[in-house]
């Protein structure tokens, strides 16, 4: 199968989606039902790569996890009920679902890991590896935890070091800054730790390693980042308090299991909700997607923006905000000044954002980003070499970039690099090029969006 694919111009985009089911969430429903004691059934979990790759840890580490069943992420034209593709019943072990699937999970609790027999893949999965390190600090063996060639260049430190300060036993490759990483879990003890950088997987991995730790452990944002960890947790049993950028966590407490839902992915609607708003003509229902406030900075930039979106059906589902998205194209879009403060509610969509960005009158400016240089590619380099392949006139920096709009873009091929949202942020551009554009790397995106480009074929039918 050729991992290209070539797109040309749209004239339209009409018809109704649901998005596939939130990746942080599925990541999170495994995690914790698998150190819940009893049967916890996650209903709508993601069925891909990255998710798999959590999955299978926990099945390595001893945990009885049972398929119900899955389907396929749908789409319909308006008046019509045409699925992108039938439903299918992937393995996952292998990791080949589309959409939606149900699971049992069987946990013994907290204590009920045992010592994996072989190292622990996770991936593309920077999730993966960096809760796990924090769950596995507590838990008394050895286990090592390595990914693939763009995990393995992943900076660690930030996650090591807040483990270390509680007593683990952590250490990994090049002076303890990358992947492969080996844990010797210990008795851990609990700490205050103020973090340099807002990260939303530091964050939980210093939690989960706080519920084996003697003692309350505390965790101080700089600036609020996504906080689906600290929703789920007292579902859970978990005795957690947040105060502003505060969290505490107390050790000790055994967690009991509990059955959750899993909304749709708000960062795998934003590549529908751009294009629907740049595309002219067009139209797009995108429905049960989770509006967390941590995650939907991006609703707030192109408010600002001037764009045409409305939030319906706002209802609360297993703890989360969920809407209905209804976006429509939109003329006369401005430029729009992102700073730092912005990014952590964004992180996930730059690459679409400057996509929305050629479309714009004016500058647009990104800036505080220096962290998508270290995402599963350079996000900053891979979407300036993109954008001006396709002829928009771009300015680097090292924590972002000005783009200056509106620009006619023109059809190029386009490189990946692997990751999954550069394919997808180019896929979106390319229905706006003249020519044709053909993007390199796209089995990159079952990473979080398996059905992705069916889902696109049905929505730009004319």
């Amino acid at each position: 199968m050729s991992d290209k694919i070539e797109l040309g111009k749209a004239k339209r985009l009409k018809g109704e989606i649901i998005p596939p089911p939130d990746k942080s969430i599925s990541h999170r429903a495994v995690i914790l039902s698998s150190l819940a004691n009893g049967k916890s059934r996650i209903k709508n979990f993601l069925m891909a790569e990255d998710t798999m790759s959590t999955l299978n840890a926990f099945k390595k580490l001893g945990v009885e996890i049972e398929e119900v069943r899955s389907q396929s992420p749908s789409a319909t034209r308006r008046g019509g009920k045409s699925e992108v593709s039938p439903p299918t019943h992937p393995s996952p072990s292998r990791g080949e679902g589309k959409g939606g699937g149900e699971l049992i999970i069987h946990s013994k609790g907290l204590h009920g890991l045992k010592e994996p027999e072989d190292i622990i893949d996770c991936g593309n999965s920077g999730t993966t590896i960096r809760l796990l390190s924090g769950i596995l600090s507590g838990n008394p063996f050895l286990s090592i935890l390595s990914g693939d060639d763009s995990l393995r260049k992943r900076p660690m430190g930030r996650v090591i070091k807040p483990l270390s300060l509680m007593g683990a036993g952590v250490f990994a490759r090049d002076d303890d800054r990358y992947p492969p990483i080996a844990i010797k879990g210990k008795k851990l003890k609990a700490i205050r730790y103020e973090m340099p950088v807002a990260s939303a997987q530091v964050k939980s991995a210093i939690l989960l390693a706080g519920l084996y730790a003697d003692g309350e452990t505390e965790v101080i944002e700089p600036m609020k980042s996504r906080d689906h960890t600290e929703r789920m947790m007292p579902s859970y049993g978990a005795e957690l308090t947040v105060e502003g950028l505060g969290i505490k966590i107390k050790g000790g407490c055994e967690l009991k299991a509990c059955d959750m839902v899993v909304p749709g992915d708000f960062s795998s609607a934003a590549f529908f909700i751009i294009a629907a708003l740049l595309v002219p003509d067009s139209e797009i229902l995108i429905k049960n997607v989770g509006i967390n406030p941590t995650r939907t900075g991006l609703l707030e930039v192109l408010k600002k923006a001037g764009t045409d979106i409305e939030l319906i059906n706002v209802r609360d589902v297993s703890g989360e905000q969920v809407a209905d998205i209804h976006c429509r194209g939109t003329i006369g879009l401005r430029g729009m000044n992102i700073t730092k403060e912005h990014i952590p509610a964004l992180i996930d969509e730059f690459p679409i954002l400057c996509i929305a960005a050629t479309q714009a009158n004016g500058i647009t400016s990104i800036r505080g980003a220096e962290e998508l240089r270290v995402k599963e590619s350079d996000r900053i380099r891979a979407m300036v070499e993109g954008l001006r392949k396709m002829g928009v006139e771009v300015e680097e920096f090292n924590d972002g970039l000005n783009i200056k709009g509106p620009a006619k873009l023109k059809g190029a091929a386009i490189e990946s690099f692997g990751d999954h949202r550069i394919a997808m942020a180019f896929s979106v551009a390319a229905l706006l090029a003249h020519g044709k554009t053909t993007i390199k790397g796209i089995s990159a995106v079952n990473i979080s969006f398996p059905g992705f480009y069916n889902m696109l074929k049905m929505l730009t039918k004319n």
